[in-house]
């Protein structure tokens, strides 16, 4: 998806970083053409301060997004995942595990998640960072349960891992 976004916005570096930013936060585009997380409105000024850009670049980047057939598909549907439990994990008894693999290999999610069933640990919360918006894309799980060396050790034998932080 970046990929076919990024091209529509050639040479312009600032109005890219707005659209990147409305595609972290979920942000849609309003029939209206205002700007919404779920059904409320984000002002044009909150998201400029947000990218540190002038509101009139956002307000242009909106318009473009409207004008294109393929942004507005995307934009006018686009919803956050939701809260990330990452920065409460530890004050809910939880642990957070963030492992560094190959973004592209096929079955990270599958073959970590297996590890963790076998030794009946309940995965809460899992996030998976897009590796055409972030080239060190991260896997990070929210987990309850035991994480003993075992556990830490066969996770980290496994092919496409390349390092595992545990943060209790």
């Amino acid at each position: 998806m970046w990929s076919s976004v990024r091209s529509q916005f050639p040479r312009q570096k600032v109005r890219l970083e707005i659209v990147r930013k409305m595609i972290e936060l979920g942000i849609r585009t309003g029939e209206d053409d205002r700007l919404y997380v779920r059904d409320v409105e984000i002002g044009f000024s909150a998201l400029a301060r947000a990218v540190g850009v002038d509101r009139r670049v956002v307000k242009q980047t909106v318009s473009q997004i409207k004008k294109s057939e393929a942004l507005k598909e995307i934009f006018s549907m686009m919803t956050p995942a939701g809260a990330s439990l990452v920065p409460i994990a530890s004050k809910l008894g939880y642990s957070t595990l963030v492992i560094e693999a190959d973004p592209r290999a096929a079955g990270v999610i599958s073959t970590v998640t297996k590890v963790l069933a076998d030794y009946s640990i309940v995965i809460r919360q899992a996030l998976a960072e897009d590796p055409d918006m972030n080239p060190d894309a991260r896997l990070t799980l929210v987990v309850e349960g035991n994480l003993t060396g075992d556990v830490i050790a066969e996770l980290e034998r496994l092919t496409p891992v390349k390092s595992i932080t545990v943060r209790k």
